[in-house]
């Protein structure tokens, strides 16, 4: 049985082909990547500062030179993909209806003032000036049983439509075989979304839109969709409690990374945990 906030043996034996290397041949043995790993759930999941971690991971520094690793090489978003796989397998993804919507995390002022010379990171980090502060937001699509699909960061003062496009264009879901997928018949929004481009850019694709309008009184003009599902509109909700089940993560509720990469991974961290959740929950 998984302690707290660990990884529990079913859900290591799914993805540890992805996460472990290859043992060293000469120099010191490398830390266990499931030790590391869980180290790297327990800072998601507490909030607390890296050099806080519990001697039963090992050195916090190990343990965050691993996490850069992973999120340099992309091993956080092949796990991600590795479980949407399991989940679309196991037939627990819709891929007809999904949803999207967008919120603001509050930063911390250490999280400003990350930028170096050189560095390859933008210049704002995903961090902007909102009326709640210093802020980024997070974009995020999910299917209609709450499982997170794709996300984006931007600064906190960036509009919902500036990232609408992006953000679905960034969902590639494995299948048993062929391309990934990328579009769904139906697509819930709230008024955030209303705007015609974003509307055609969903009839081109073959994208039902399901966005409320700022005005729902007024009549519908040629190229908007005819009819509004309110049925379907109303289960917009699940996108609204898959935002919340990943912001109860307190890494991820307050931002404190200054780097939008390291904040990026957590974020991807989160969608994880929640899949993890999801096929194994004897998961603490």
């Amino acid at each position: 049985m998984a302690g707290r906030y660990e990884i529990s043996d079913q859900g290591w034996e799914l993805i540890k082909d992805l996460v472990v290397s290859p043992a060293k041949t000469t120099g010191r043995p490398r830390r266990d990547d499931r030790q590391m790993l869980n180290g790297i759930f327990w800072i998601l999941c507490s909030g607390a500062k890296w050099r806080d971690i519990p001697d039963r991971y090992g050195p916090w520094k190990t343990v965050y030179d691993r996490f850069r690793q992973w999120r340099d090489d992309g091993t956080f978003e092949a796990v991600l993909a590795r479980l949407q796989l399991r989940l679309r397998e196991d037939g627990l993804m819709d891929l007809d209806t999904w949803m999207i919507d967008s919120t603001s995390i509050r930063a911390t002022r250490a999280a400003s003032g990350g930028g170096k010379k050189g560095a390859q990171e933008p210049i704002d980090h995903a961090l902007g000036r909102s009326r709640g502060g210093l802020t980024t937001k997070i974009h995020m699509v999910c299917d209609r049983n709450g499982w997170p699909l794709a996300f984006t960061l931007s600064p906190g003062q960036h509009s919902d439509t500036q990232h609408f496009i992006s953000t679905l264009e960034c969902i590639r879901l494995p299948g048993f075989s062929g391309r990934p997928r990328k579009r769904c018949r139906f697509l819930v929004g709230d008024k955030g979304y209303d705007s015609d481009f974003l509307r055609r850019y969903c009839d081109r694709r073959g994208i039902k839109p399901i966005i409320a309008s700022r005005n729902m009184q007024r009549k519908s003009r040629p190229g908007l969709p005819r009819g509004f599902d309110k049925p379907k509109y109303r289960e917009r909700n699940i996108i609204e409690r898959c935002i919340g089940w990943v912001k109860e993560l307190r890494h991820i509720c307050t931002r404190y990374d200054k780097l939008e990469s390291s904040f990026k991974a957590m974020v991807c961290l989160g969608c994880i945990d929640r899949c993890l959740r999801a096929n194994f929950s004897d998961k603490a």
